[in-house]
């Protein structure tokens, strides 16, 4: 059969032109051919030449682009004109029955390939940026629009109509191409690039200008912007190498906080205006601000969920419709053809799913700025936040820190789900509708049993909500009590403690995981309704449906109810979530407005040359509240003086009152109060807070500030000292001198470029406060403020500050300098004094002055001068404060580098296993799964959970399937006898209802178990990992602690064990049931149609490469969301913390600025995180689109039996929704797995040997009786890769003896008092007391039969009880004999609860001695023959040092005691000395022998010492 152009009908004329040529219908088709040949004709050669020359070789670089007039509009009406020209061809083929008319729709064929090269042809031109070429365009449109106007001209002479479907195409193409021609037409008129003189030369917008933006969703087209093909190279790029932040560059400028902060406060700020006595709403200005945003995303939510219905309705016409000269056919005729609704159902499926996943994005972009709007007003207000409100408590951190981590947040999410708050109603009434007229009144039953559940829903919701609340309380108890038992984790060992605290955390973890289980269960039945509810609603509809209503049930309906039923639950589901999030939305807007609403500062108007003025100003402090000033300041060219100060914290008891004083330019002020009331000197400095205030106003730079609670950026050392001045070395130099802050910095492992404060180093309090003061001297200012600089200085440090750095740096530079200090003995330098008491003036004068005038109150500092000289004594005698802190931050390190970037190190093993240049390896080792560890996890839950697990999924899925295909068997049955619709066709249609209601049955039971076994699987993981880790951790050698840094064991403790409790079991089970559905729903389809699994080969492999390419670059930029996002939460804290600093300094727009850095960043990670969330699903959805597609048209060529055909259809619908949740699961597993890895290795840790080889039934019970040691060849190392550090000892101590070990630092003291604890590797030699070889006894036994004191106190929070004996073995009497001994009875007596009084953490509530002085308690309870005191006397005042020493002396009088003495007079009376030197003994003897060599090293120790 020949194929002409015109037709081959025999007989027919089809050529003839005699009535004239238009009235020839095909030689009118033929003219209509001629735009479309001449358009690609002119352009291919255009794209071709173009292309060849530029893509090949460079890319067309973003800063050209440039978007014509009527960009938008022009693509829009192209796609409606392929849709056309798409119905057009359908409508052509259809009406083509007879013969093969080529002239029905081979134009529209030719038609619909150039509307698609005029896109791609003008796309090119736009970004090359070169209009001249939109002539052969403009001239197409003309032409085309003539060629279709003679075309509907002929129709309308051959009284054709709208009744007739291809007069409608015409008619809708003519006004298509009249539409184009006008937007080209707007183009010349706007750009003159032809028919002008002088055509108009335009510039690109400025974000595109900036190279630096990389997020080009609002500049590209729109077929780049609905499917995200701009993210392509970075999606993929990711794949060769990581994302980092300088790939994802900045943000568009309308995208960044700085602007939306600005719409946002106009809009706040104009409510202010118009209405000054209500207070502002913040719903408002959100709604003016962000209102357009939300009305286009709810918009495309609307066009999205209509489409929705078109797939439930195609498929009810694909089914119903199983049955084929030129005729002129009406549109519904055309949609009876069931190829031609294939193609429809797959179009409304691309569209809708583009349509949803722009509205997503749409609200996603919304909601950050809205969030980065919000950040920066409350980072604005805080800056202008009066500290009273901080420190009467009206303002807390923890406050603040909530409105930027949590409020903000929940207002973020609101606006992510906002439309479905208006989007859900409609669809839950369309979709009754629809289900009403498709089944009539038994669909309303099933509808009302959605309905009746869907309250219950929310109820699981909010019960879920609670569960969670409470688990988090347990998990920061059971957090609290395991960093307590890590810090003190030396003494748990050494007294052989440990199991019963890891006891305690293990209780806590028991109510967790109750909480926890809880959490499992309401999970589970959220999880069993969504899954339920649906079968549920079937079930009732079909079995009613067969009951009350007169007509069969045909597949059409079964099937397409079925899919309307299926999209009804998701609204449904969701709709408790968004009320949900609505409420809490509320909640945080009204938090937020209460916050924005507190009271601030003045306004600078007191920056202006008025001289009185009234102000209240704040400062933060630890001592609270406002001050408020009602002062008369008078500024002279010498001297700034006070008149009538009065100061209060804003509550108005006056603080400082009556306050007249002088302060001479350019000399050194002194501020002193009475020692006995500390806090004057402070609130003095608080009402020069103020002064400075209003000093500045001549000179707007010139006060620098030194606060007393030293307050540190997260920066360098050195960007904390400079404090954004400029950086001048040799001043800078100065200052670290002046300060001695160069040893300190030279520990550092990068000197003075090492970062401190939350996320670096932390440094002691002592130089915390020297780089606090270093910051005021360095700043080039005229007056300095130092609040107490001494308060955490030991008397060298204070002695080199005051001489270098006041005296010599500051007065050299003739600065104001107002010091306030306790520290008398140097009144003797200051220009002028001024004494406070009570909070007025007592005395002003130099110091001659208050000698002459004043004698009582001079004696009285002179007797202060004594007491405090005494001290200085005591503290020189002791090893300075400073050398131990240095001492501490070079332990620090030593154990840092020992395990450097510990957290980098899994990652560092796998490259290191193969470490090619290979790309190829590391790129598919960053695209493995890590099934490992999914294993490693499975397993911990136990095998039993896992095979139940699958079974039940397996199962569940099987039975979902039986049903359907019961349903299609149900309605296919008995087709034909529709006339015969008797009694007994009734009861055969009824006899499938039993079987339908016991499968719907297992159903709704297999769904429960499945869930239950799911979260219990993960509750069972999460027992088990955590259990072990617990144990593994606290048994590890002593060693395991010095090199691995605190916070990383406790991020394994806290933030991943907060992922496998909670994160994994969800994930687990979504990406199991999205993979079953998608897996059954393929076998489906294949089982009814095989020809489809020949298209499936190509949709494989290209699902393959989507998951593959997005996984590597989702985790990539989570990894980026997360890390931006901590910096940005501490930065809000650290600036409520040095608000006071900040404000002296008068540096709030630099941090403003900061801050809105920060803000950026954080947003530009977390929009490319979304878009390429975006980017997978609409990928997914296309792809889930080609398969409905392959599904109908191989049910239609196979014409297969309709009920099939509708089950393999609703089938091929579900997959379109799951596809992208089998890959963002796969990614969110792979990321949330890493917490398995990461307690995985430290599952790895060997165990100190418990065991030895003794059995404890061997070991005496009063072991060791007489406290025999004999040190035998021993040699000690931390460590089977390290040096020894003991090496050949030998020593012998005589029961009942007392001993001194002294040495100097690193010499192996501390070591050997290990060693006597087996908490080191003796691997020669050996320790054997009272006739046993230490080194065989279990470590149980051996580390309770003996007694330490450590160098520093360690307390635990809980009961004195629980500190002195927590193995709870002893009575009242010997705890307080014990007490009593320590000399605390009285003070234990004193406190509420006696022996059961609290002790907080780390025993704060108790000074230093005191904690001491528990710790000798402690030794003395467990009434051991051997004592062994490790520096215990390093810390505490001499006091203290002689109740200790004399206690030892009498109450240990029978016993061994080894001291290892830090203070060599403190071992002059022992009666045995040894001095060691690198880890060998180098003197041993009786102290006085030693003391008459001349030579010894312990005769020089004792000189050195006095």
């Amino acid at each position: 059969m020949a194929l002409s152009f015109c037709g081959n009908d025999r007989g027919s004329n089809a050529y003839s032109v005699d009535k004239g040529v238009l009235d020839n219908g095909c030689f009118v088709d033929a003219l209509n051919l001629v735009p479309h040949v001449f358009l690609l004709f002119i352009t291919f050669p255009i794209l071709f030449i173009g292309w060849g020359s530029q893509s090949s070789k460079v890319q067309i670089h973003h800063n050209t682009w440039l978007h014509f007039p009527g960009h938008s509009l022009r693509w829009i009406l192209t796609f409606t004109l392929l849709f056309v020209h798409v119905c057009e061809i359908a409508e052509g083929i259809v009406s083509n029955t007879w013969s093969n008319h080529l002239h029905l729709f081979m134009p529209a064929l030719m038609g619909f390939i150039a509307a698609t090269t005029s896109v791609v042809y003008y796309h090119n031109i736009e970004t090359a940026n070169f209009p001249k070429l939109l002539l052969a365009l403009f001239i197409y449109w003309i032409l085309a629009f003539i060629t279709k106007m003679i075309k509907l001209w002929k129709f309308a002479d051959a009284s054709l109509g709208v009744q007739h479907l291809r007069f409608c195409i015409t008619a809708l193409l003519v006004v298509l191409y009249g539409l184009l021609m006008a937007v080209e037409i707007n183009v010349i008129r706007v750009r003159k690039y032809v028919f002008f003189a002088n055509p108009q030369k335009v510039k690109p917008a400025e974000d595109l200008q900036d190279l630096g933006v990389r997020f080009l969703q609002p500049f590209v087209n729109l077929l780049s912007k609905s499917t995200y093909w701009w993210m392509n190279p970075l999606i993929i790029g990711a794949h060769k190498r990581p994302i980092e932040l300088k790939k994802i560059g900045k943000l568009p400028i309308a995208m960044r906080a700085l602007t939306n902060y600005m719409r946002l406060k106009d809009s706040y700020e104009e409510q202010r205006v118009c209405d000054p006595d209500k207070s502002p709403s913040i719903w408002k200005s959100m709604y003016r601000a962000f209102g357009g945003s939300i009305l286009l995303s709810s918009t495309l939510r609307y066009m999205a969920d209509l489409l929705g219905f078109a797939g439930p309705l195609c498929i009810s016409g694909i089914t119903a419709n199983m049955t084929f000269g030129v005729y002129f056919m009406s549109s519904t005729e055309l949609l009876q053809n069931t190829s031609v609704l294939a193609v429809l159902l797959f179009l409304a499926l691309v569209l809708q799913r583009t349509f949803l996943q722009a509205s997503y994005y749409v609200t996603i972009e919304t909601g950050i700025n809205l969030r980065g709007a919000l950040l920066a007003m409350i980072y604005n207000k805080i800056l202008r936040l009066s500290t009273s409100n901080m420190s009467m408590g009206e303002m807390t951190l923890s406050q603040i820190n909530n409105l930027v981590a949590i409020e903000t947040n929940q207002l973020m999410w609101f606006l992510f789900l906002c439309p479905n708050l208006w989007a859900m109603p409609v669809q839950i009434i369309m979709g009754v509708i629809l289900l009403y007229y498709l089944l009539g009144d038994s669909a309303l039953i099933g509808a009302g049993v959605i309905l009746l559940l869907a309250p219950v829903q929310y109820l699981i919701a909010t019960k879920l909500a609670d569960t969670q609340k409470s688990t988090l309380d347990y998990s920061t108890d059971r957090l609290k009590k395991t960093t307590e038992i890590l810090k003190g984790i030396k003494l748990l060992k050494l007294y052989a403690w440990e199991n019963i605290f890891c006891d305690r955390v293990e209780e806590t973890r028991g109510k967790e995981l109750t909480s926890l289980k809880t959490f499992a269960l309401y999970t589970s039945m959220s999880i069993f309704m969504n899954a339920a509810i649906p079968i549920a609603a079937v079930l009732a509809t079909f079995v009613t449906h067969a009951y009350i209503e007169e007509v069969r049930l045909s597949p059409a309906k079964a099937f397409a109810s079925l899919a309307l039923f299926h999209i009804l639950v998701t609204p449904l589901f969701l709709l408790s979530t968004v009320v949900r999030f609505a409420v809490k939305a509320l909640v945080s807007v009204q938090k937020l407005s209460e916050f924005l609403q507190s009271d601030e500062l003045g306004d600078d108007s007191w920056r202006n040359t008025e001289m009185s003025m009234s102000l209240e100003v704040g400062k933060k402090y630890k001592h609270h509240g406002d001050v408020s000033a009602h002062t008369k300041i008078c500024t002279l060219s010498r001297v700034q003086t006070v008149n009538d100060g009065f100061f209060t914290w804003g509550s108005n008891l006056s603080t400082l009152s009556d306050i007249n004083i002088r302060i001479p330019t350019g000399q050194l002020t002194m501020i002193v109060g009475q020692v006995e009331l500390t806090h004057l000197p402070t609130s003095c400095q608080k009402y020069f807070d103020d002064v400075e205030h209003l000093w500045s106003f001549k000179n707007r730079y010139s006060v620098a500030y030194a606060a007393q609670k030293s307050w540190l950026l997260n920066a360098t050392v050195e960007e904390n000292i400079t404090f954004g001045s400029p950086f001048n070395k040799q001043r800078y130099k100065a200052v670290i001198d002046a300060c001695s802050l160069q040893p300190d910095i030279d520990l550092l492992p990068f000197g003075d470029q090492t970062e401190i404060g939350e996320r670096g180093i932390n440094l002691s309090g002592g130089q915390r406060q020297r780089i606090c003061v270093a910051r005021a001297l360095y700043q080039n200012t005229n007056i300095v403020f130092l609040d107490d600089p001494f308060s955490a200085l030991d008397i060298h440090l204070s002695d080199h500050l005051m001489q270098e750095g006041i005296l010599k740096f500051l007065q050299d530079d003739k600065r104001t300098v107002v010091l306030v200090t306790h520290k008398l003995q140097y009144l003797i330098h200051a220009d002028w004094i001024i004494a406070m008491k009570d909070g007025s003036v007592l005395r002003e004068g130099t110091l001659k002055d208050i000698q002459t005038h004043d004698v009582e109150l001079y004696e009285h500092w002179k007797t202060l001068m004594n007491r405090q000289d005494q001290e200085l004594e005591k503290e020189t005698e002791m090893e300075s404060q400073t050398t131990l802190e240095r001492k501490t931050l070079r332990r620090a390190f030593y154990s840092r580098e020992a395990k450097s970037q510990t957290d980098d190190e899994d990652e560092e093993e796998e490259v290191e296993e193969d470490d090619d240049d290979n790309m190829s390896t590391t790129t598919s080792r960053r695209s493995k799964i890590p099934w490992k560890m999914c294993c490693r996890y499975l397993s911990s839950g136990g095998f039993l959970m896992v095979f139940l697990m699958v079974l039940s999924k397996l199962a569940k899925h099987s039975v979902m399937v039986a049903i359907d295909y019961w349903l299609a068997a149900w309605t296919s049955s008995n087709p034909h006898n529709q006339s015969l619709w008797s009694s007994l066709g009734v009861l055969q249609h009824r006899s499938y209802v039993p079987v339908f209601i016991i499968l719907c049955g297992a159903a709704i039971a297999l769904c429960l178990i499945t869930s239950l076994t799911v979260e219990f699987l993960g509750v069972a993981a999460a027992t088990n990992l955590h259990h072990n880790l617990l144990n593994k951790i606290i048994h590890a050698p002593i060693r395991f602690f010095d090199v691995t840094p605190l916070g990383q064991i406790l991020n394994r403790f806290s933030a991943d064990t907060n992922i496998i409790d909670q994160h994994i079991p969800q994930t687990l089970e979504s990406l199991t049931r999205s993979t079953l559905l998608c897996l059954s729903a393929i076998g489906v389809i294949a089982f009814v149609t095989p020809a489809f699994l020949i298209a499936l080969v190509p949709l494989t492999v290209a699902f393959y490469f989507i998951q593959k390419y997005f996984r590597v670059a989702s985790k990539d930029l989570q990894d980026l969301d997360d890390s931006t996002q901590l910096p940005l939460l501490c930065y809000f804290s650290e600036t409520a913390e040095g608000l006071t600093t900040i404000r002296a300094f008068r540096h709030e727009a630099r941090f403003k600025q900061r801050m809105l850095e920060l803000t950026d960043t954080n947003n530009t990670a977390y929009l490319f995180l979304s878009a390429a969330n975006r980017w997978l699903e609409v990928r997914t959805d296309y792809l889930g689109a080609v398969i409905v597609l392959t599904a109908a048209v191989a049910a239609i060529w196979t014409s297969s039996q309709s009920g099939l055909v509708g089950l393999g259809l609703t089938y091929a619908l579900t997959v379109t929704n799951y596809l992208n949740w089998v890959v963002r699961n796969l990614s969110d597993l792979e990321v949330q797995m890493a917490a398995v890895k990461k307690v995985n290795s430290f599952l790895s840790t060997e165990s100190e040997n418990y065991e030895g080889s003794m059995d404890v039934s061997q070991v005496p019970k009063d072991w060791p009786q007489h406290g025999e040691i004999k040190i035998q060849d021993l040699c000690v190392r931390y460590d089977t890769m390290l040096k020894p550090v003991l090496k050949h000892i030998n020593a012998y101590i005589n029961p009942g003896q007392k001993v001194g070990i002294c040495g100097r630092t690193g010499s192996g003291k501390s070591s050997l008092s290990l060693a006597f604890f087996n908490m080191v590797d003796v691997f020669e030699g050996k320790i054997v007391i009272d006739g046993i070889d230490i080194c065989k006894l279990p470590l149980q036994t051996l580390r309770s039969r003996l007694s330490i004191i450590l160098q520093d106190p360690v307390l635990f929070s809980g009961s004195i009880r629980l500190n002195l004996d927590p193995e709870c073995t002893c009575t009242d009497d010997r705890l307080w004999e014990a007490l009593e001994i320590a000399q605390l009875k009285n003070m234990v007596k004193a406190l509420p609860g006696g022996l059961d009084a609290v002790v907080t953490e780390g025993g704060e509530n108790f000074s230093v001695g005191q904690r001491q002085l528990f710790c000798l308690a402690r030794a003395f309870v467990r009434k051991s023959s051997i004592l062994i005191m490790d520096e215990a006397t390093a810390s505490i005042d001499m006091a203290t040092e002689n109740i200790l020493q004399k206690v030892v002396m009498t109450a240990f009088a029978d016993r061994t005691v080894v001291t290892i003495a830090h203070r060599v007079h403190t071992i002059l009376t022992a009666d045995l000395v040894i001095v060691m030197k690198r880890g060998s003994i180098m003197e041993y003897g009786k102290p006085e022998i030693l003391m008459e060599q001349e030579d010894s090293l312990f005769a020089s120790f004792v000189k050195a010492d006095m």
